[in-house]
């Protein structure tokens, strides 16, 4: 439970430091993904999804 707290922690810090330094940059990325048909959204969703498992996957069994 504490790793996924972690985790967690870490995708807040990311996201935190992108909106705080790049505000701008930010919100335009966000009319950008407005504009993206949800189907597109949802195969980056899984592809990221599975990128994710997959490094989590190789984490655990090479580097520990």
């Amino acid at each position: 439970m504490s790793e996924v707290l972690f985790a967690v922690g870490l995708i807040l810090i990311i996201e935190g430091g992108l909106y705080a330094a790049f505000p701008a940059a930010m919100k335009r990325m966000l009319i950008l993904l407005i504009a993206q048909p949800a189907e597109s959204l949802r195969i980056a969703g899984l592809g990221g999804a599975t990128a994710g498992v997959a490094i989590l996957w190789f984490v655990r069994h090479f580097m520990t």
